[in-house]
């Protein structure tokens, strides 16, 4: 059968289809809510592809200027390491050039094997930060410049394992809210648990 391969912003199933796909890699993922894509897919900053006439992955990046950010980017699992994800990545990195944006930036879970893909691609590491108190992983920041004077210094990307013992325990004791942090709050939300837990331990 032949393979027919095409990138779409609008079709019938996209926002079903993306939110499925998200909550179904919920563990490699940053989460967002419906209303979120909802917001987004006018703006066209969500690419569908399509196999067969079949949605079978999708791409969420952000505005068009400066460092563009890749939100989330998805692949079904059974159609991995087949280069949808990389065609996918190769049209944005189209869209960026043309917008005459500097590039393109993003963050990846160190225990995850997508960090060899955006190697692979030719991006580069610039920084490791901490993630959120729910899997105590480390956060490679990979970016690629199109612009040589934005292009910042490497570093070597972390790898490692996920943890969620701090989670557990402090969930059990109820200091976790429920709530969805990230960024600054998200930092300062992860030290008040580690100081929590160290001080239930004494």
């Amino acid at each position: 059968m032949e393979t027919d391969f095409v990138i779409v912003n609008q079709h019938p199933q996209l926002l079903s289809y993306v939110d499925h796909l998200q909550r179904k890699n919920a563990e490699s993922l940053s989460f967002y809510p419906l209303s979120c894509f909802e917001r987004e897919i006018p703006k066209g900053r969500i690419l569908l592809s399509l196999l067969n006439n079949e949605p079978c992955g999708y791409l969420y990046f952000g505005a068009m200027g400066g460092m563009v950010k890749v939100h989330q980017i998805c692949i079904q699992f059974d159609l991995r390491r087949k280069l949808y994800g990389a065609i996918l990545i190769g049209r944005l990195e189209q869209m960026v050039i043309k917008a005459e944006s500097q590039g393109i930036i993003l963050r990846c879970g160190f225990d995850l094997d997508a960090n060899q893909f955006w190697k692979d691609l030719g991006y580069n590491c610039i920084n490791v930060v901490d993630g959120g108190v729910r899997r105590m992983r480390k956060i490679n920041i990979w970016q690629k410049s199109f612009q040589p004077m934005f292009a910042l210094p490497t570093v070597e990307p972390s790898e490692g394992k996920t943890d969620a013992s701090l989670w557990r325990r402090n969930k059990e004791l109820g200091v976790v809210s429920g709530g969805m942090v990230r960024g600054k709050l998200m930092n300062q939300y992860r030290d008040l648990l580690i100081k929590r837990d160290l001080k239930s331990d004494v």
